[in-house]
């Protein structure tokens, strides 16, 4: 049956890295990688909690997708994924060796590390409640996570401010924009701007009182609503 067409009103989205598309998008070959790929980033988005990973029988159990591609077809699937650098699987002895695959992400590789090192069991208590030493949050997480949701115009404006700015001062200029109650990205990046124009002393700028003066009552004052 040919597809009904998506249906009207709001719909739950699913985020892919835009390296997906530029990196690994043109050198996946086989439709069944490309599938378990597509379906294990769509799996990980809706999952809860820091570290997040798929045993095999996430796979197997999606029916649909273990009918398509048979299990030998999922496997091949899986293990081309493994080679190509997309997932990382490592098995643990408490689960029957079943396979644990994560994410090649900074936080998947310290997840399977900690593993490795024996640091951690990711089968003991839940999946949320692991504590791992991961990746600074990136622009895009800082901008949900502390003035709403991204738009695809906003998200080409982060990405050349990520690529513009050190990761320490966008970090430090978003806490700022909360401290003084002011969740506009044009206050943060007029923020950033100033540092780039003018310099930013990394030590004593952090905890000048004189400094965050100046937010509210100097060059910034227009972004604030008294």
């Amino acid at each position: 049956m040919p597809f009904a067409g998506f249906t009207d009103g709001k719909m739950r989205l699913t985020r892919l890295p835009a390296q997906f598309f530029s990196d690994l998008l043109p050198e996946i070959d086989t439709l069944a990688e490309l599938k378990v790929t597509l379906y294990a980033l769509w799996f990980l988005e809706r999952m809860e909690g820091k570290v997040r990973f798929l045993t095999y029988k996430d796979f197997t159990d999606e029916a649909r997708l273990l009918k398509d591609l048979g299990e030998e077809g999922l496997k091949d699937a899986l293990e081309r994924a493994v080679q190509r650098g997309t997932f990382l699987r490592v098995t643990v002895k408490d689960a029957g060796e079943e396979a644990l695959y994560f994410l090649n992400s900074p936080r998947g590789r310290a997840a399977v590390q900690a593993i490795h090192r024996g640091e951690w069991n990711p089968l003991e208590g839940e999946r949320a409640g692991v504590s791992l030493e991961v990746e600074r949050p990136n622009i895009f997480r800082l901008y949900e996570q502390n003035i709403g949701p991204l738009t695809p115009l906003i998200g080409e404006v982060l990405q050349e401010a990520e690529q513009t700015y050190p990761q320490a001062w966008i970090e430090e200029a978003f806490k700022i924009a909360v401290e003084k109650n002011v969740r506009r990205w044009k206050y943060i990046e007029a923020i950033l701007k100033s540092w780039q124009e003018e310099g930013r002393d990394e030590t004593n700028r952090r905890d000048s009182a004189k400094d965050r003066r100046r937010y509210v009552e100097g060059e910034f004052a227009d972004f604030i609503e008294h």
